[in-house]
């Protein structure tokens, strides 16, 4: 929708845009270029509570740059494209706002002031604390970066000329809650945002106008449940009318008091694979059955839960069915915007690639965006973790004198130290971001941190979540310093997933893998910056086949984890970030592979059997040492084959490796650069499913089956995982006497292999 002006609006200054220009020198998306002054974020903010009426704010505005205290500025240092960062270079500035300063922002408009009626003002989102005066009137002040406010400025508004007056304070430190920013980025730390970073818009209303929505639904009666907040004076009689549409077709009708029960005929579930949205016309009528106030909203019939699955472990649901999350890190940074998407059609891309690669989930990593990101969510079908925005106080995420990589769901977690005030400004913030979001039906989790980034009063902080918002899991602390309270245990864990399976402190949890991957790819006239550090996790690989070598394992590694109780896995990233290159897009929007060779690989994941069943087919050495020939001498040829003698190897019972190598059970000391294994095993019957490699490896190994390589497996595990085998692997069994042999090489830190073969089916 775009802007239908209620008001003639004129800025005081010149109006050509000839002067506006990007600020050079940066990697830019190709939605760049199409940045005007006349059209910047131009589509209407609000989707779930629309109005024909209302004006666009977003432009040139005039700024200055002031110390912290001054009254006022002194002089405008020039122009910023509204609703960009002045760190950004979308905004025309490219200036980087200090603790000790304050960002000014001033503009004018002519009104025509209409009698019954209230004009509001509206900030989507002000990094950090704001001030607004109308024609010199405080309308007021709010503390906060990454949520919505409004003001009414109706009594401070003037037939013809008014000013308006912005002042920003943002010191990007202490308890305030900044995601990613720093005032000193590298690694994963980003360029900090100041000020206005999404879009401000008016409207004019009636004195009792609908001032909010709130939906719940029941899908087993077929209900939608309505709650409305109206703002102003009640009036005699009043009572809302709401209809209900379906694919533009009407379905019901209602009216009376809120909260109204809207029953659908023949429901319509909303899923990743059928996002069905129902279009709802809401009118406040007076006692006489004139409209006082009339919006549009849709909403969605589903219900998220949680069950357990054969084995035990719980699983998330969907409309009361089983569904595994599988989505990517999202990040939500661009080079040209910095935290604001250059355009809508931008924000969009990102998530139909996403679609299109077959993710039926994103995490949206410590960013509240724009409310249309979660309108494009809610009609593509795309679920989302959201995370509330973290800072930096907090105790350290790894104990002192530990080797990684360590699991951050050790027992006995510790916790950041927070001043009342600070602890409350938090609680706050988070509540405000369920209350913007709440009724968005993309949004599947919760989640108040993020590793122990701020971690503080983790169990107040999760009683509250859960109490806040029932509809919804809570993950109280995504890769964090684990306390039992909420839905979710989350482990991250790079490159490879991993979860410590077998700790019983998370069986009445859903387990989750809330990070892993993070392969790096620099793509040349793709970076931030070609001089600097672009960095991947594990490395950056020699070739792009090497990349989906490494891309490919992972997902095996989290097939098997899914397999063992796994309810959701989240890859490290959508994009690359400034100097990090391990996104599956470059910064600048560049597909490094095309989401056509994503799709089959994860739907074969989303196809993995959550609790299948397992026949030994020969063991790994976990629960009883198995006896291997060894030898760290490089053999002859044919070592790997049936017909090599091997009398001359070692005996040795498995585990092979170093005392200390984490989750190991060492039976034997390997500690050289290289291992050679074989080991007899008899078979009576041909296998009923699938041959699944049960293996610990660290770091590189190739397992060979009669001769026959089976997996060539990179890197190191820190834990076993299980490793889906082809169909060769399946011929080359043989009904009697067959061989495994394997190849591990070690380059430094611990070191570790066992192995076995199952044969996995899913069971009656």
């Amino acid at each position: 929708m775009k802007p239908n002006s209620f008001l003639a609006l004129l800025l005081t200054l010149p109006s050509t845009h000839a002067d506006w220009k990007p600020v050079e020198g940066r990697i830019m998306t190709k939605w760049a270029k199409e940045v005007t002054p006349a059209n910047a974020w131009d589509e209407y903010p609000r989707p779930q509570l629309q109005r024909k009426d209302w004006t666009n704010l977003n432009g040139l505005w005039n700024y200055a740059i002031a110390p912290k205290d001054a009254a006022k500025p002194a002089a405008w240092d020039g122009q910023i494209l509204v609703p960009f960062a002045p760190e950004s270079a979308l905004s025309g500035v490219g200036k980087l706002l200090q603790p000790d300063q304050s960002l000014w922002y001033q503009r004018t408009f002519t009104a025509k002031k209409n009698p019954g009626k209230r004009t509001l003002i509206h900030f989507e989102a002000v990094d950090y604390e704001t001030t607004v005066w109308l024609n010199g009137k405080e309308l007021g002040k709010h503390t906060g970066a990454h949520t919505p406010f409004c003001f009414d400025l109706t009594e401070a508004l003037k037939e013809g000329d008014n000013e308006l007056l912005v002042r920003v304070h943002d010191a990007t430190g202490g308890y305030q809650l900044v995601g990613k920013q720093k005032r000193d980025p590298g690694g994963i730390w980003y360029t900090r945002v100041s000020g206005i970073w999404q879009s401000v818009w008016m409207e004019e209303v009636n004195e009792r106008a609908i001032e909010d929505l709130d939906f719940t639904c029941d899908i087993k009666s077929g209900r939608i449940n309505l709650q409305a907040k109206l703002s102003g004076k009640p009036v005699a009689g009043e009572r809302l009318k709401v209809t209900a549409f379906f694919k533009q077709r009407p379905v019901a009708e209602i009216s009376g008091t809120a909260p109204l029960s809207i029953p659908i005929a023949e429901p319509q579930l909303w899923s990743p694979e059928a996002p069905n949205l129902y279009e709802l016309k809401v009118e406040l009528l007076d006692g006489g059955g004139t409209v006082i106030d009339s919006v549009l909203s849709y909403t969605a019939l589903r219900e998220l839960g949680k069950a357990k699955d054969k084995n035990g472990n719980w699983r998330f649901t969907l409309n009361g069915k089983p569904v595994f999350h599988w989505g990517p890190l999202d990040q939500g940074w661009w080079p040209d915007g910095l935290l604001t998407p250059p355009s809508d059609e931008a924000m969009l891309s990102d998530i139909e690639y996403l679609k299109a690669a077959g993710f039926n989930m994103i995490r949206k990593h410590i960013k509240v965006e724009p409310r249309r990101y979660y309108y494009h969510c809610d009609r593509l079908g795309m679920m989302m973790w959201q995370d509330q925005v973290s800072m930096g106080y907090g105790p350290k995420t790894e104990p002192e004198g530990s080797n990684p990589p360590w699991t951050r769901l050790a027992p006995n977690p510790p916790e950041g130290t927070w001043p009342d005030a600070a602890h409350q400004q938090f609680v706050t913030e988070y509540q405000r971001m369920v209350d913007h979001l709440r009724d968005h039906p993309c949004i599947v989790v919760w989640s108040p941190f993020n590793e122990a980034w701020g971690q503080h009063r983790t169990m107040d902080v999760g009683k509250m979540a859960v109490a806040y918002d029932k509809t919804r899991p809570v993950n109280i602390a995504s890769g964090g310093n684990f306390w039992p309270v909420g839905d979710i245990a989350d482990e991250h864990a790079y490159p490879d997933p991993a979860f410590p399976v077998g700790d019983k402190r998370f069986d009445d949890y859903v387990k989750v893998v809330g990070e892993f991957g993070g392969h790096g790819w620099p793509v040349k006239g793709h970076l931030w910056d070609a001089t600097r550090d672009n960095w991947g996790y594990g490395g950056l690989p020699k070739t792009l086949d090497e990349w989906k070598q490494r891309y490919m394992k992972s997902l095996g590694v989290l097939r098997g984890l899914r397999r063992e109780g796994i309810a959701a896995g989240v890859y490290t990233q959508t994009t690359d970030v400034e100097g990090e290159v391990n996104g599956l897009l470059t910064y600048d929007r560049v597909e490094k592979v095309p989401a056509s060779w994503l799709k089959p690989l994860h739907d074969r994941l989303l196809a993995t059997p959550d609790a299948p069943v397992y026949t030994v087919i020969t063991p790994t050495s976990e629960a009883e040492p198995q006896a291997w020939k060894y030898t760290t001498e490089a053999p002859a040829e044919g070592w790997q084959g049936s017909k090599f003698d091997d009398k001359s190897w070692k005996d040795g019972k498995g585990g092979f490796g170093t005392a200390g190598t984490p989750n190991t059970r060492v039976n034997t000391e390997w500690n050289g650069p290289e291992l050679w294994l074989r080991r007899e095993f008899e078979v009576a019957a041909r296998p009923k499913g699938n041959l699944v490699l049960r293996i610990h490896h660290d770091e590189d190994a190739t397992v060979y089956l009669n001769g026959m390589e089976i997996a060539r497996l990179t890197g190191h595990t820190t834990n076993y995982v299980l490793i889906d085998l082809g169909p060769e692997a399946a011929t080359s069994l043989k009904l009697g006497k067959n061989l495994l042999a394997i190849h591990v090489k070690q380059t430094a830190g611990g070191q570790y292999l066992d192995a076995g073969i199952l044969d996995e089916t899913t069971g009656p």
